[in-house]
């Protein structure tokens, strides 16, 4: 069997299964068990392929006609500037997600050596991409999952940037250690009845506790904010992505908390994302 005949039989079976962009999702898997880009398989499709790889395709082609994300799959997704490892154990970083870190880079200068929180830092997509740019910057992140902390440490090896960051399996409510210059937070803030309308590959393969905000959405971002006041420096700068229609609470939330609006950033669909904040 050829390249061309292989990811076409896998095109099939991902179609017959409503699966969205069959042909980009068929490639994706072959070049990464065959470690090429997928230049190489559109540009060598009649190129042989042994049964090993075929029966590894095969494999990856029936779990993602369940609908499992491809990221997962391949264990890899692109964020910023960086690939990272991603798993089941951690939500899949999202593009909307980048706000924050390109506005923290607009914020501090090159050749700061200030302290940086990450709150529920998932797989460490925020933190780390922050750190590679600003390389005097020293990192902390936290999750109240193990698993995940584990993924960011796979994430922070692969960057090469162990030097610089520390990473802490706690609650929000019981962390307590330090003070930081700078807080950045995408905690979970989707309705706990509403995260089952989401599309199947987020609702049933992404983990529950990245997504679950409570029965208003609210309640971890409140939890998030009354410990940042805590543990953020007078004057230090508080990123924090919101959801769909919560800018109006949440930045009452943070003005009652005692923190003042610098302004309020949209995502690529023109929805307010992420409210950029100081401590008074």
């Amino acid at each position: 069997m050829n390249i061309k005949d292989l990811v076409n039989s896998g095109v099939k079976i991902l179609s017959s299964n409503n699966i969205k962009n069959p042909y980009l999702d068929a490639e994706i898997m072959l070049s990464s068990i065959i470690k090429k880009e997928r230049d190489y398989i559109i540009l060598n499709e009649t190129d042989e392929i042994n049964y090993s790889i075929v029966k590894k395709f095969f494999k990856l082609v029936n779990r993602r006609k369940t609908g499992e994300p491809i990221s997962y799959i391949i264990h890899k997704k692109n964020f910023w500037n960086e690939s990272f490892y991603v798993n089941n154990d951690v939500l899949i970083p999202r593009p909307d997600t980048e706000h924050i870190v390109e506005e923290v880079l607009k914020l501090i200068k090159i050749n700061s050596r200030k302290s940086l929180l990450d709150i529920g830092t998932g797989s460490g997509c925020i933190l780390l991409s922050i750190l590679k740019e600003r390389k005097l910057l020293r990192g902390y992140g936290i999750d109240i999952s193990k698993k995940s902390i584990n993924v960011c440490k796979i994430n922070t090896k692969r960057l090469k940037i162990t030097n610089r960051v520390k990473f802490y399996v706690s609650n929000i409510d019981k962390f307590f250690l330090g003070k930081y210059d700078i807080v950045v937070s995408n905690p979970p803030y989707i309705d706990t009845s509403k995260i089952k309308y989401l599309e199947k590959d987020v609702y049933k393969f992404e983990p529950r506790l990245a997504l679950d905000g409570g029965v208003d959405g609210f309640s971890e971002i409140i939890k998030v904010v009354s410990k940042t006041k805590d543990l953020l420096k007078k004057n230090g700068l508080f990123i924090l992505e919101i959801g769909f229609k919560q800018k109006k609470k949440v930045v009452e939330i943070l003005k009652k908390k005692g923190f003042y609006i610098k302004k309020i950033t949209k995502d690529y669909a023109g929805i307010d994302r992420c409210i950029i904040s100081y401590k008074i």
